[in-house]
């Protein structure tokens, strides 16, 4: 079979909208050059479009003419390597998606443990922050939880008991290993982080393992988070205010 052929057929398992590269084409690496070439011809027939060298998209025609990929699915390749995921977005794009800020923001934040990220392509700019712990995609939702706990207070257009009352809400929908692997995450964060988890599980009820958090802080530290007892009525227990 051709490698045209191999592409077209691989192609059509590749949803519109989706970015796609070399990797994702069912081909050897020797066969990357004739790829390239097969491609380029791709795109002049718009069969396909080019986000950047290397990484491609099947344009989704409806009625309001052609759609582009989200933001999201632009910054896919960057995310994963090999197929597994290694970096997450995280900070004003995060939190907004979170319901925490109405923040719009037009660079957003990777986060990632192996190497610094950087993108600037067209529209789409990002910058790095180091990742507290090596993302899977088992982890890289908690991790983005736990970065929304650590930046509570500086989170443009958000108030802290607001922000506590969406938080709560989502760890409510949570089963008991997600709780637990977000534990041992918290454990890598700082003090703050943990002791506003462990106030917000206590309060929820959802008590296993959360002397492993309470005997991570120093019980004279306290956490001026702007949070009322109101809103949180375990705070004091764990020294927040």
């Amino acid at each position: 079979m051709k490698i045209s052929e191999k592409i077209v057929k691989q192609l059509k398992t590749i949803p519109e909208n989706t970015t796609f590269g070399y990797g994702q084409l069912g081909i050897a690496k020797k066969e990357y050059q004739t790829a390239a070439k097969a491609l380029e011809r791709m795109q002049k027939k718009g069969l396909i479009r080019k986000i950047s060298k290397g990484v491609f998209y099947k344009p989704q025609m409806t009625v309001f003419g052609e759609l582009k990929p989200s933001d999201q699915e632009i910054l896919r390749p960057y995310l994963f390597k090999n197929g597994k995921r290694i970096a997450y977005i995280t900070g004003a794009a995060l939190y907004k998606e979170l319901g925490l800020t109405t923040q719009m923001t037009f660079r957003v934040k990777i986060a990632c443990r192996q190497k610094r990220i950087y993108v600037n392509r067209g529209a789409i700019k990002a910058t790095p922050v180091k990742s507290y712990a090596d993302v899977t995609d088992n982890n890289y939702e908690l991790l983005g939880f736990l970065d929304a706990l650590k930046d509570l207070k500086i989170i443009h257009d958000c108030n802290p008991n607001s922000a506590v009352t969406i938080l709560i809400e989502i760890i409510k929908k949570m089963n008991e290993v997600r709780i637990r692997g977000m534990i041992q995450c918290a454990l890598l964060y700082p003090p703050r982080v943990r002791a506003l988890l462990g106030a917000i599980l206590e309060q929820l009820d959802r008590k296993k393992e959360l002397k492993i958090l309470k005997d991570s802080l120093n019980p004279l530290s306290q956490f001026l988070l702007g949070v009322k007892e109101k809103t949180l009525s375990t705070a004091a227990d764990w020294n927040i205010k």
